[in-house]
């Protein structure tokens, strides 16, 4: 197994090590298939989501403190108890009762919906055998109310959650070099015995448009675009009838996201809490991310009809949703709970954690719908599309 390109990550027990171990042989066999070239975004998608295999695949725990990473939602119940505000004023206003979460992680958040929104029915799309079956046991007490999907229903009437679900999509990685464009890929270098980046030329086409659309107009640089995001959201709105999306996840307005001091993209590597930046270090135990481009994802949206609800930091939101009045209710200032409570509340509101890196759009198909996350600070102009 190779050598991580970040020190001190610790090493994997030996079962854990064998598993990465197969994964890499499959990546491999993949890379040999296809001509001895892969695309990163074929690389990421076979890593994390290969039957049996991939990160999220293969059964190992990756939230919490014994995982890789914890969301919001397991850091304290009042991220879930804030966002039940807008559900509540989405299905208010459209008369509908559905939640659609995608990606329900250990089922924290929608526990948390679940218990402050008696009346709703929830529905979870979980490509993760492991997750599910924590979600199941987490939602138990309310397993009449609860539904697990294999696909996307053709027809969605209420409100869809997407939490840090965006940035698990591959992209594809994109570089320009000396004015010549390139995509860059993953082969296997069989001299060193390991997984390695090589770059092929990019020809003119879809992908390159992009690119030549979105990076600086000059400079070497190589950043992510990442047209199954945005053709996810897409799917998704087409079929929202009434209600509306709301997506959270740490990103970017264009603007910011293709700065050209930004120049070596976004891909962030997460394993045993600690982020590091190379995606080929024990591939299956290392979660693998890229930052959302939103103005991509509101054009998206609105490319399905969908408009612009809304668009503001994670800070701004839930304050407008009132986490620090539910924060209050858990005691007295100076009590210990509040003040074990206070510490995740501060985390997901301050600009130096995750306040200001997190984002939450919200797509609507209603417009008579009141939200009050974006009372305190809406950003939808700065979505321009123009760098």
């Amino acid at each position: 197994m190779r050598e991580p390109l970040s020190p001190g990550l610790p090493a994997p027990d030996a079962d854990a090590a064998a598993h990465s171990a197969r994964v890499v042989a499959s990546v491999r066999d993949a890379i040999a298939a296809a001509g001895g070239w892969i695309p990163f975004a074929d690389y990421m998608q076979h890593v994390l989501y290969a039957p049996g295999l991939g990160y999220y695949t293969a059964g190992a725990r990756k939230l919490g403190p014994s995982g890789d990473f914890v969301t919001a939602p397991e850091m304290t119940p009042l991220f879930g108890q804030a966002l039940a505000a807008p559900v509540a004023a989405i299905h208010q206003a459209t008369g509908t009762t559905t939640v659609l979460e995608l990606g329900a992680g250990s089922g924290a958040l929608a526990l948390e919906l679940l218990g402050a929104l008696p009346g709703i029915r929830y529905c979870i799309l979980e490509v993760s055998p492991d997750l599910r079956e924590r979600q199941m046991q987490a939602l138990s007490a309310h397993a009449a109310r609860v539904t697990w999907l294999a696909r996307l229903p053709d027809a969605i009437d209420g409100v869809v959650v997407m939490n840090e679900v965006l940035d698990a999509v591959p992209p594809r990685l994109l570089a320009r070099r000396d004015g010549a464009w390139y995509e860059r890929g993953v082969a296997w270098d069989g001299a060193q015995g390991q997984l390695a980046w090589e770059d092929k030329p990019l020809a003119a086409g879809a992908l390159r448009s992009l690119a030549q659309s979105r990076f600086p107009a000059e400079g070497d640089y190589v950043s992510e675009v990442n047209p199954a995001a945005e053709a996810l959201v897409r799917a998704i709105a087409m079929r929202v009838t009434s209600g509306a999306i709301i997506a959270i996840d740490y990103g970017f307005p264009r603007a910011e996201y293709y700065h050209p001091q930004r120049s070596m993209g976004t891909l962030m590597c997460h394993y045993r809490h600690r982020s590091h930046g190379d995606p080929f270090a024990w591939p299956g135990l290392t979660d693998i991310t890229s930052h959302v481009d939103f103005s991509a994802i509101a054009a998206a949206g609105t490319r399905a009809k969908l408009t612009v609800a809304g668009y503001t930091t994670q800070a701004a939101f839930l304050l407008g949703c009132g986490i620090l009045d539910e924060l209050s209710a858990v005691g007295a200032p100076e009590s210990i709970s509040y003040i074990k409570a206070a510490a995740p509340v501060q985390k997901l509101l301050s600009p130096a954690e995750m306040g200001e890196l997190f984002k939450v759009l919200a797509l609507a198909r209603s417009a008579n719908i009141a939200w009050p996350g974006f009372a305190l600070g809406e950003r939808s102009h700065t979505l321009s599309s123009r760098r």
